[in-house]
C-alpha cells in the first residue's frame, strides 16, 4: 500500500518514512500543500497522512477540497485521510472530521498506534474487524507482518509482503504490473527496471508446494491474479 505523508518537519518525516517502511509501505512525502496536491493529482495514494499546519495552507483546506472534488485525486474525493498534527484540542479534532478527515491523531504519537490506525483505515474495504486477511489456505497478518500458507510460515522480503497484501485484497481480479508499481513502490522507483517481475516471480515460487499449480498466476498481455482455492 501506498502512503503520502503531508508534513513539513523534516526529522519527523523521516521516522515516518523509516517506520513505515518497516511496516512493508511504500511512502512519499510532501512538505507543502501545493506540493501534496501535485502529487495527490498524479498517483492513486491509498492514505494521506496529512498534518494541518504547513508552510502555504492549511490541511483542513486540502482536505476540504479534496472532499468536494475541488482536487482532482487520482484515488478520487473518497481518498481515505488520517489527520496528524499537535492540535489536540475537542473543537480541532471535531472540525478536522467534519472537514473529511476519517481519523485524527495528534503529536506525539506512538508508532504502533498510527500503524494500527492506518490498518484499520486501509482494511475497510476488504475486510472487517481484524488485520488479517485470509484467502483460500493464505493467511496474512498485517499487525505482527507474517504470512502463511496451510500454516507454512513464509518467508517474505517487504516488497513480497506488500504485493501478496495487494493481491490478496483483490483476489481473483487482475492487477496489472504499473498497479503493482504504484501502490506498493514509491516515488523513487524507477517504473522502467524489472522490479514488479522479479518480485512477483520469487513470491509466485514462495507460496507454490511441492509443484503444486501457483497460486499466483501471470495473465499475459495484463498482469497477474492470486487465484481464488475452492
Amino acid at each position: 500500500m501506498r502512503l503520502l505523508v503531508v508534513e513539513d518537519e523534516e526529522g519527523l518525516v523521516s521516522a515516518l518514512r523509516t517506520g513505515l517502511a518497516r511496516a512493508g509501505y511504500a511512502v512519499d512525502a510532501a512538505g507543502t500543500g501545493a506540493d501534496a496536491i501535485e502529487k495527490v493529482a498524479t498517483t492513486a495514494y491509498d492514505l494521506l497522512i496529512l498534518d494541518i499546519t504547513l508552510p502555504d495552507m492549511t490541511g483542513l483546506e486540502i482536505c476540504r477540497r479534496l472532499r468536494r472534488g475541488e482536487i482532482e485525486a487520482a484515488s478520487g474525493r473518497d481518498l481515505r485521510v488520517l489527520m496528524l498534527t499537535a492540535r489536540a484540542s475537542l473543537a480541532d479534532r471535531v472540525r478536522g472530521l467534519d472537514e473529511g478527515a476519517d481519523d485524527y491523531l495528534t503529536k506525539p504519537f506512538a508508532l504502533v498506534e498510527l500503524l494500527a490506525r492506518i490498518r484499520a483505515l486501509l482494511r475497510r474495504d476488504v475486510t472487517a474487524g481484524s488485520a488479517v486477511l485470509e484467502v483460500g489456505g493464505l493467511l496474512l497478518d498485517s499487525a505482527r507482518h507474517a504470512a502463511a500458507r496451510d500454516g507454512r510460515e513464509l518467508s517474505l522480503t517487504l516488497k513480497e509482503f506488500g504485493v501478496l497484501r495487494y493481491l490478496m485484497s483483490r483476489p481473483g481480479h487482475v492487477v496489472s504490473a504499473e498497479e503493482l508499481l504504484e501502490h506498493v513502490w514509491d516515488e523513487n522507483a524507477d517504473p522502467f527496471t524489472q522490479s514488479v517481475r522479479v518480485t512477483v516471480g520469487t513470491l509466485r515460487r514462495k507460496l507454490t508446494i511441492d509443484g503444486e499449480d501457483p497460486l499466483l498466476e501471470t495473465v499475459i498481455g495484463r498482469g497477474y491474479r492470486l487465484r481464488v482455492e475452492t
